[in-house]
């Protein structure tokens, strides 16, 4: 195995006695299974540990399991099979569950195209495309012209995409394409790049043409040339394995395989890490700064050390510009912590840069818990990255739903880490990305305005809302797309859609949609709510509401109502039916129906409830907020 495989997580020398334990049980939660899937482990570890999930996940309730499980179709063209255990236990470390369906050898395309298969029974949520280079570039004709050469790579890319299209079609569901292993020996040596018709160049170029496609189409990519390049090709791919089996990727690197398609499902589902919490002394710089004083920081030009917090900085600045919310947890008196951001000359991070910044001596954990108290998300957006292996070790215990990078005893290898964990993947970017940083930064001031106000109203009446709201819209069709998939705590039903199923909601002429954006003196919240309300029965279902937790506490809830029952009123219906679906993290809405005057009308035993509101009696909310652009 690599020496650089599953680096980030920390290794168990008890695994295999807590792994025996776990097995000698009767039951087991998920939570302990998931906690034996977040240590370094080879491939037999991974698949033993697959074996022992499926059959424990069986007898876990489904109440008992955060959702229900992602169904994995993995379509390709050779040997998979050994990489199915390694996908399952990656989506186990991130407390995700799934089945996986892969194709019989070789029949991708007929269990495509054939709605009576296997395939087509499985009714998948996630499709991914595997095909070996073999089988795509086949063996083309050495010396063709570059011309040639460029319409035999459209063609065959072109094959491949009508493959999405067709899976879209059938089953709504995502798709991953992965690319091309570049397993083609040279033929010209150095200057391949000057034989249009070398394999090895026509693997290159297929995978350049099929990321271009997948931007246009918004088909997600798993990027394994960009991994071989890195690790070469000799760890990934085992010519002997390839002609006995058609494997293709060595059983060795499945660990990492697994993790890597995991990490974009993950991100597909909404649950990528959204915050970074940094230590300081000897994170952030060298030394310790309530000893050293800044003089004594080892930051910058001088020395291989300096340069390499300094490049460790410049890091977290890209991760913060791209959306990734910052945090500091240091033990420290924060006058001291401070200083340093704004004295010495070599830093590259300034306090502004910081949504939250806990400079004390109470323990990490409890600041932890604080940190995400105040910023509004949930502790499984963290990561926590610090030098010490004692204050890893303890955040891992009390909060293990807490991501703890294992960071490299040496400051330069700290960035390659956070990157190869994939705890930030995501699968593309929206303006409110982009400006998420600043956003939360921003609440921070809200915040403190609110503490220096008398009275909740004077404080919303001195934020200056407005919220502009709109139906669904090809702008921000991805944004509205995100938001559904990552949304947990505000969120009714926790509906999941694709890009498609709300494009094909945005069409129908029967559903009432609401896109709405909040800003306020301090900025623009960006997009921070989505309704999709359908007709039944002569009265409008809101079949999805969901809402960032960042805007609570600012009856935006209260106009988002006024919306709903406008647009109701305006289309003929007699009432709003609010639909509650209970799971592991959106128990802040329960109540809400009640709250805003909707009367119980039925619950069931699994606690899902309907709600109704009689449109003729309902008397709007004066909510302290102008509303703009309301649906047409």
């Amino acid at each position: 195995m690599l020496a650089s495989q599953l680096s980030w997580l920390p290794q168990n020398p008890d695994w295999r006695g807590e792994f025996n334990s776990l097995v000698a049980e009767d039951g087991a939660s998920s939570d302990a299974l998931s906690r034996l899937a977040s240590f370094q482990i080879d491939f037999l570890c991974t698949e033993r540990l697959d074996t022992l999930a499926q059959r424990k996940l069986r007898k876990i309730s489904p109440a008992n399991l955060p959702g229900p499980p992602i169904r994995l179709a993995i379509l390709g063209s050779s040997t998979v099979s050994h990489l199915v255990p390694a996908i399952r236990v990656g989506l186990l470390r991130r407390r995700l569950w799934a089945q996986v369906h892969v194709n019989p050898f070789g029949q991708y395309l007929q269990e495509l195209l054939d709605p009576n298969s296997d395939l087509h029974k499985f009714k998948p949520t996630v499709i991914l495309f595997a095909f070996d280079a073999r089988h795509v570039i086949g063996q083309p004709a050495v010396g063709m012209g570059g011309a040639a050469a460029d319409s035999l790579i459209e063609e065959k890319a072109s094959h491949y995409a009508e493959l999405w299209e067709r899976a879209r079609q059938a089953f709504s569901c995502h798709v991953i394409q992965q690319t091309l292993l570049p397993v083609f020996p040279e033929l010209l040596g150095n200057n391949e790049h000057r034989l249009p018709g070398s394999p090895q160049r026509m693997v290159g170029r297929f995978n350049q043409r099929m990321r271009e496609l997948a931007d246009e189409r918004r088909v997600d990519v798993l990027a394994m040339d960009n991994r071989v390049q890195r690790d070469g090709i000799g760890p990934w791919h085992d010519p002997v394995l390839w002609h006995k089996g058609k494997i293709e990727i060595a059983p060795a690197m499945a660990p990492l395989y697994g993790d890597l398609v995991a990490r974009i499902v993950a991100a597909q589902c909404g649950r990528s890490h959204k915050c970074l919490v940094l230590d300081l002394d000897n994170t952030l710089w060298g030394g310790v700064v309530g000893d050293d004083g800044i003089e004594g920081l080892v930051l910058g030009q001088g020395s291989a050390a300096g340069e390499a917090f300094v490049e460790f900085q410049r890091y977290v600045q890209q991760l913060s510009a791209r959306g990734v919310i910052l945090a500091v947890c240091s033990k420290n008196e924060e006058k001291a912590a401070l200083e340093p951001f704004s004295r010495h000359p070599e830093m590259v991070l300034k306090r502004p840069a910081f949504a939250a910044f806990l400079a004390n001596w109470t323990d990490k954990a409890t600041n932890l818990r604080l940190i995400a108290e105040r910023l509004n998300i949930g502790l499984d957006s963290l990561v926590f990255a610090d030098d010490s292996p004692f204050e890893r070790n303890l955040v891992r215990r009390e909060l293990p739903m807490v991501a703890v990078p294992e960071l490299p005893e040496d400051a330069a290898e700290y960035a390659r880490c956070l990157a190869d964990a994939g705890y930030f993947e995501g699968i593309g970017l929206t303006a409110e990305d982009l400006s998420r940083a600043d956003q939360y930064c921003a609440n921070a001031e809200r915040e403190t305005l609110r503490a220096s106000v008398a009275d909740l109203s004077s404080y919303l009446k001195s934020l200056e809302m407005e919220i502009v709201a709109g139906p669904f819209d090809r702008l921000g069709q991805a944004r509205i797309t995100q938001l559904i998939n990552k949304t947990n705590q505000f969120n009714l039903t926790t509906r999941r859609y694709s890009e498609q199923e709300v494009a094909a909601a945005m069409e129908c002429a029967d559903v009432i949609t609401l896109q709405i954006r909040l800003i306020d003196k301090f900025g623009d919240n960006g997009m921070i709510a989505v309704v999709i309300g359908k007709p039944s029965s002569g009265d409008l279902l809101i079949d999805t509401w969901l809402m960032s937790c960042r805007v609570l506490g600012r009856q935006v809830e209260q106009a988002t109502l006024n919306l709903m029952v406008q647009e109701a009123r305006r289309q003929g219906y007699r009432a709003l039916i609010g639909e509650y679906r209970p799971t592991e993290k959106n128990i802040i809405v329960r109540d809400l129906y009640q709250k805003l005057g909707f009367s119980h009308q039925r619950s069931d035993e699994a606690g899902n409830s309907l709600w109704r509101l009689s449109i003729d009696q309902f008397v709007p909310f004066d909510a302290l907020i102008s509303v703009e652009g309301v649906p047409a």
